[in-house]
């Protein structure tokens, strides 16, 4: 049992023995590179580099292309494929038993027999889709109630809702969006032929929607420039002159809060960078500042 005890010992320390491995220049036999390692720190070193290049190899092979090339492995467009060909492979056994059926017909007839009427349809055509019932679930309950409660609060108007007429009075409730944040430099004044509002802003400042609309005017004048027109629901109408560049085109339907152009000073008219934005409803105007906080 000693002898045993000791050899098992010795084969226990021996794993723990230390050595030096040492490089050598071939010519000159200077130390180039040296290291002490044992039997039981290489062991370890090699199963850990084999754990990580399997592990390697796995995920390369399960999440990436190479997969495909593996034999006997399909890839997606094979799939594809095969679910296509087994659609045509149905239809075209249904197209034989009907060319069947109609030779058989031709038989009868030159034999003096009866012809069936009766013809073989495929499992697909003969489901009676009246007697399906659509049972609600619990998920389907929740995506529902999750669905509503997000339109609850929507800040743009129901686009299904259905109103012929808006008093100047309803248009408060709606959720207008400051074009830009500024000063005011000059108010609306119908009565000297000012029918917007001048606001004064830092240069190459963005020019947003302020209510969901399509563009019907998109192009430059003398005297107020870069002028952008969007037509809004409910005869709704809001223009912004002056600006430096314009982000849309005539035709296209932008988003309240969308950049449609840039603020600047083109035209005759302006004497700074700064945004005139007027609103108009049923071809008449009306006061911006009664609806909208610019600052």
């Amino acid at each position: 049992m000693a002898k045993r005890y000791k050899k098992k010992k010795k084969w226990y320390k021996r794993l723990r023995n230390e050595y030096r491995l040492v490089i050598f220049d071939n010519q000159t036999f200077e130390e180039r590179f040296s290291f002490r390692l044992n039997r039981l720190n290489l062991i370890i070193t090699l199963f850990s580099l084999i754990i990580v290049f399997v592990t390697l190899t796995f995920f390369f092979i399960a999440y990436t292309p190479l997969k495909e090339y593996i034999p006997g492995y399909p890839d997606s467009d094979q799939r594809i494929e095969l679910y296509h060909l087994a659609i045509k492979t149905d239809s075209l056994l249904y197209a034989i038993k009907q060319r069947e059926r109609y030779l058989d017909n031709i038989k009868r007839i030159i034999s003096g027999q009866e012809v069936g009427n009766e013809m073989v349809e495929p499992d697909s055509l003969s489901v009676n889709y009246d007697t399906i019932q659509l049972r609600k679930s619990v998920e389907d309950s929740l995506l529902r109630a999750e669905f509503e409660n997000q339109n609850m609060y929507s800040l743009y108007l129901n686009e299904t809702e259905q109103t012929p007429e808006v008093s100047v009075a309803s248009i408060r409730n709606f959720n207008f969006f400051p074009p830009v944040q500024g000063i005011i430099s000059a108010p609306f004044n119908a009565a000297q032929e000012h029918y917007g509002t001048d606001l004064v802003t830092q240069p190459n400042e963005a020019v947003k929607a302020t209510l969901d609309g399509t563009v019907v005017y998109s192009g430059w004048t003398l005297e107020t420039g870069n002028v952008i027109a969007i037509q809004h629901r409910f005869n709704m109408l809001s223009v912004y002159k002056h600006n430096s560049i314009l982000l849309k085109k005539e035709g296209e339907f932008v988003k309240a809060g969308e950049p449609i152009a840039i603020t600047g000073q083109s035209g005759e008219l302006s004497t700074g960078p700064h945004l005139h934005f007027e609103l108009w409803y049923n071809g008449t105007p009306i006061d911006p500042e009664e609806y909208i906080l610019f600052n």
